[in-house]
């Protein structure tokens, strides 16, 4: 099960902390993703953490995830926020395989959040 949480209203060049709490013991052994889905459009891959750590070119540079495997938590630490990052973001997660590979894909992942809604104002 995952809890996201963090969302909120912040001006255009703030920041947001999202936070990913996930039940179980194994949380290590999981590749995590935060993935973003704005009105009217599909649901888009914002970063990623599995033997590494991938972004969206949208939010590179501005976005950074990380994970406390000993809290069983990932967190994605959004700055310098655009009125196009508004979104509901959900955090996702699946078994870690194939050392390397990274998950871009709704479809790659098992376990979905409820989704945590971002909203930047201009």
């Amino acid at each position: 099960q995952l809890q996201a949480s963090g969302g909120g209203v912040v001006q255009a060049g703030g920041s947001l902390r999202l936070s990913c709490a996930a039940s179980g013991r194994t949380f290590s052994t999981y590749a995590m993703g935060w993935f973003r889905q704005a009105p009217g459009k599909e649901r888009e891959f914002v970063a990623g953490s599995a033997w590494s750590t991938y972004y969206a070119d949208s939010v590179k540079g501005r976005f950074t995830i990380s994970r406390d495997n000993a809290k069983n938590t990932v967190y994605l630490q959004m700055n310098s926020l655009k009125p196009e990052d508004t979104a509901i973001y959900y955090c996702a997660a699946r078994p870690l395989y194939y050392r390397g590979r990274v998950y871009l894909r709704v479809d790659e992942y098992n376990y979905w959040g409820q989704g945590t809604l971002v909203t930047v104002s201009s």
